[in-house]
């Protein structure tokens, strides 16, 4: 957890070097109090005070109050400020480790871990530097302090005080060592309360179209009850604290005014030779020190209550730090190179001997071997799970082959920088993803806007019904594209891939939410306008790929056959019996 200080601006650490000037001063105008309250005690008991004196020393120490809330004051808003600047440098930090992770380390962290440990658990952190920093500097320094001022004193009240503050220690190891594990435990099961919570919003319509509500809920209330259960036991097991506090500190007055009582009464005037006024004066004495010392023993006590309430949330936030660190250590599997080979050709994928298999797994396609030249056609076709979208995944390095070699324009594309490698390749993913944003926006996509490329993205991928909306190309998409249809969120997303300038596009079984007519006409347009491209189509429909160049067919991972349609409906039996399965022989 401490690994995450460094993301502390040395700006900011300049700012905490202040805050601790501050703190110090409030320590230094709280402990000065007491010493009025013993003048003002001495003063009233030796009979010797005068309104003037007792004014002064009452407004000594209302200066000090003011002065002590104005440190305070200035204390919190500086660490309001470091712990904000904190909050945001991590957050910036995980955004951007996560988005340079493989779809491999995604997965190993989960999505909804990966959103709790960004928002909740960067939430934890920020708290215990605005609330936990200032009360872990200040704690210590009043402690030493107030212990330093009340050791001169009577060895019986400073044997009172050590014995309530060990009182104290002792029960919040005990509580802590027992809670820390359950902390651990809630982390763990707020990702899972996320991630059910999530499941549930984002598969909406299928539970509605099922009648599944109710086992929906036994689901949720599954994980909610074992939360809400170790959030109980953890909340009783931290109520302990508040008695006991409050049994030490009313004990340790007891105690403090017991022993006062019995110094009082041992003071003999036989002592001090019938001397009356040194008899007054020592017993004034001896009640000041004991006014002053009740003062004292209280900012001990309350010293450590500081530093309890910072080990009552220490457990959460070292889990939490800890999963955070866990994040921004983590390697990144798949690293590009510094920069890219120059090369003679363009738009060209051979894949050599490809082989793959996630973590170390069954291979889930092996022996791959073929090559795409450049403004070529080439379909993959092939049953459910037999690796289509695997070797899609493989060519901007979603993932990286475990066996083979994939190279891209003659050179292995583990030898291009990650950005030149994908700045080179355009996706349409299996389904269809839009941001919160204008249809323009989405279509261009962190581009700059060209206007001739943007109508003709629109063109190619018949998404003329962008001109029929209210606001035309600067109509809002919901998130995730709600407020539009399966098929038009596919065009969009067609247009999105045909608008980035790119060698390859890839289209990842895209046309599957199209109309038969629309199917064609995109085909058709990008036949016509993106001749120079190569393009990729993973497809289950033989009309939208029988008149590819090169179709590539797919079974348990290895490839069965290749060429072109006619050719493959006479060598590849896969191919026919697909083929035969969607449309009679004649029209075949």
């Amino acid at each position: 957890m401490l690994h995450l200080f460094k993301y502390i601006k040395k700006s900011d650490w300049l700012l905490i070097i202040v805050a601790v000037f501050f703190i110090v001063l409030q320590v230094y105008l709280e402990l000065k109090m007491p010493d009025y309250t013993r003048e003002l005690s001495i003063i009233v008991e030796t009979e010797t005070a005068s309104m003037p004196i007792v004014l002064k020393n009452g407004g000594l120490m209302l200066l000090c109050a003011v002065a002590s809330m104005l440190s305070s004051i200035i204390c919190a808003i500086i660490i309001a400020r470091v712990a904000s600047g904190f909050a945001f440098n991590i957050r910036q930090a995980l955004f951007k480790k996560i988005t340079g992770f493989s779809h491999n380390e995604i997965n190993i962290f989960s999505v909804p871990s990966l959103i709790t440990r960004t928002t909740n658990d960067v939430l934890q952190m920020q708290m215990f530097i605005a609330i936990g920093m200032q009360m872990l500097i200040k704690a210590p320094i009043m402690a030493v302090w107030a212990i330093i001022k009340i050791s001169s004193t009577n060895v019986s009240w400073t044997l009172a005080v050590i014995i309530s503050v060990a009182v104290i220690v002792v029960c919040v190891g005990l509580l802590i060592s027992i809670t820390l594990p359950k902390f651990k435990q809630i982390q763990k099961l707020t990702d899972q309360l996320n991630s059910a919570t999530r499941e549930n919003i984002s598969g909406v319509r299928v539970v509605r179209a099922f009648n599944a509500e109710e086992y929906q809920e036994k689901k949720f209330e599954q994980v909610n009850s074992k939360i809400t259960k170790t959030r109980l036991f953890t909340s009783k097991a931290m109520g302990l604290l508040s008695p006991v506090m409050t049994l030490c500190l009313n004990g340790l007055t007891l105690a403090i005014y017991w022993v006062g009582a019995i110094l009082i009464n041992n003071i003999k005037l036989s002592s001090y030779a019938g001397d009356v006024y040194a008899f007054s004066l020592a017993k004034a004495n001896l009640i000041g020190d004991m006014a002053a010392f009740t003062q004292y023993s209280m900012q001990v006590v309350m010293a450590f209550m500081m530093l309890i309430m910072v080990f009552v949330i220490l457990p959460r936030i070292i889990v939490s730090g800890n999963r955070i660190y866990d994040v921004i250590k983590t390697k990144n599997s798949i690293i590009g190179a510094a920069s890219s080979p120059k090369t003679q050709t363009s738009g060209q994928i051979e894949f050599k001997n490809v082989g793959f298999s996630y973590s170390g797994g069954n291979e889930i396609i092996s022996n791959i071997s073929f090559k795409i030249n450049k403004g070529e056609t080439v379909a993959i076709i092939g049953a459910t799970g037999s690796g289509k979208s695997t070797i899609i995944n493989l060519i901007p390095r979603f993932y990286d082959v475990t066996s083979g070699q994939i190279l891209f324009n003659g050179k292995d594309i583990k030898e291009y920088n990650l950005h030149d490698l994908r700045n080179k390749i355009s996706l349409v993913p299996q389904t269809a993803k839009l941001f919160k944003g204008s249809v323009k926006q989405n279509i261009i996509y962190g581009s700059a806007y060209d206007e001739a490329r943007f109508k003709k993205a629109v063109k190619i991928s018949q998404s003329n019904f962008i001109n029929k909306l209210k606001n035309g190309a600067e109509s809002m998409v919901a998130q995730g594209g709600t407020n539009f249809s399966g098929g038009q969120k596919q065009r969009l997303c067609i247009a999105r891939a045909i608008y980035k300038p790119a060698e390859i596009i890839i289209f990842d079984d895209s046309f599957s939410a199209l109309d038969y007519k629309t199917d064609m006409l995109v085909r058709k347009g990008i036949n016509e306008y993106l001749d120079d491209t190569t393009i990729i189509i993973v497809a289950q429909r033989i009309g939208t790929i029988m008149h590819a160049d090169k179709i590539i067919v797919l079974d348990e991972g290895k490839i069965v056959g290749m060429g072109t349609h006619d050719e493959l409906l006479n060598t590849c039996k896969v191919y026919k019996e697909i083929a035969l399965s969607q449309l009679k022989e004649e029209e075949l």
